[in-house]
């Protein structure tokens, strides 16, 4: 398990951004998959947002076969997350692994709260145009096995936990399915 204080790292420079991970990308061998630049910089609370789970416009991803993260502003709500410090050349893999050309998600920026009470300015993500959906075993399996991992506050990960998945009992990509079992394993 990382520390999850931020890290004594320089804040992003002409070369690097911070990127604020709430879903899939809070386990590193995740989000190292196509961005190998990521960085872990610290464990942050984004405040007045809401996690929800949804398929964009309305159709199931084809990857996770479920809801996928998102977040809406929701006024007392908090999302803990990871914060990112990537390279400048992941930008283009990062709004591609996010559907930013599709529609499936559009970039925005956020201010997020460290543990030690900094505030940090980061890009992150947020769908447009969708249908809640309740995510995929495999999908919360990945997101609570980064929430582990990374230090997330114990009763967030326990709320993540208590997320209702729906019934998808088929395969996802064999790259997720891989690190998926890698995951049990090292839990044994």
């Amino acid at each position: 398990m990382a520390n999850s204080r931020c890290k004594d790292v320089p804040g992003p420079d002409e070369e690097s951004f911070l990127y604020f991970a709430y879903g899939s990308n809070l386990l590193t061998e995740r989000i190292h998959l196509r961005n190998p630049s990521a960085a872990f910089f610290c464990v942050a609370r984004l405040q007045d947002f809401k996690l929800d789970f949804g398929n964009s416009q309305g159709k199931t991803s084809q990857t996770w076969h479920g809801g996928i993260a998102t977040i809406f502003q929701s006024p007392g709500d908090e999302v803990w997350g990871v914060v990112w410090k990537m390279n400048k050349s992941n930008l283009n893999s990062l709004d591609e692994q996010e559907g930013v050309k599709s529609g499936t998600y559009v970039v925005i920026e956020v201010k997020v709260s460290t543990q030690e009470g900094r505030e940090i300015t980061c890009r992150s993500y947020l769908m447009t145009n969708y249908e809640s959906a309740p995510p995929s075993p495999q999908y919360k399996k990945i997101i609570c096995m980064g929430a582990k991992e990374n230090g997330l506050p114990l009763e967030y990960q326990e709320k993540l936990e208590a997320i209702e998945p729906n019934d998808y009992t088929g395969k996802v990509s064999e790259e997720i399915e891989d690190i998926i079992k890698k995951g049990e394993t090292q839990t044994l």
